[in-house]
């Protein structure tokens, strides 16, 4: 690919870490969605390894590689409106690691799931005979407020999913890069960084 050349962005663990949420995601949202009295414990097991994922993940912007510390992952303000300027251009921008737009989503995709994750654990569901293991510690009122949290923000955590699978699609099918293969190999095509500049 002209100006670009082929780099190793993504480590074996990060790479895991994103596949394992996505599908933790889906299932837990899937069991949210149509719960039963068959499937709501699984809706809660799905919520324990949510929290487990996001908080080695929060970890792991402390102690992992270089594209994912946190460091890399939070865009500069003039960073972010110069990549605004050349998003409509067809061809691929060639960021080494998240580009600006895609760390803000990533950003607010973590921050929902962790207030999702943390509502879930207060909840009571009447329907099913079940509750979460901190419900006890809080009042009914509360739980019940928490409840509706965790139910606006399941719908909050759909729409950025879409937007991020959008974005996907928008990479590939107009900017011409594939934004998928890169979190299955780790190779990523990169500009260098004099040329990510102009």
């Amino acid at each position: 690919m002209e100006d670009l050349h082929r780099v190793k962005i993504w480590d074996p663990v990060t790479r895991l870490w994103h596949w394992a949420l996505a599908i933790v995601v889906v299932m837990g949202w899937s069991f949210g969605k149509f719960m039963s009295f068959s499937t709501i414990q699984w809706h809660f097991y799905c919520g324990y390894a949510i929290i487990g994922l996001l908080v080695f993940r929060y970890l792991w912007g402390f102690t992992g590689p270089k594209p994912v510390r946190y460091r890399a992952l939070i865009p500069t303000p003039s960073g972010t409106f110069a990549y605004l300027k050349d998003i409509g251009k067809r061809k691929p921008s060639g960021t080494p690691g998240h580009n600006p737009l895609g760390s803000l989503s990533i950003i607010v995709m973590i921050l929902l799931l962790s207030a999702q994750a943390a509502s879930g654990l207060f909840i009571v569901s009447d329907d099913f005979f079940e509750s979460a293991p901190l419900a006890h510690l809080v009042s009914d009122a509360v739980s019940n407020r928490l409840t509706w949290w965790h139910k606006l923000l399941s719908k909050y955590i759909l729409a950025i999913v879409g937007l991020h699978v959008a974005a996907i699609l928008f990479y590939l099918l107009w900017k011409k890069e594939n934004l998928i293969k890169p979190m299955i190999t780790g190779w990523k095509w990169v500009r260098s960084l004099s040329e990510s500049k102009q």
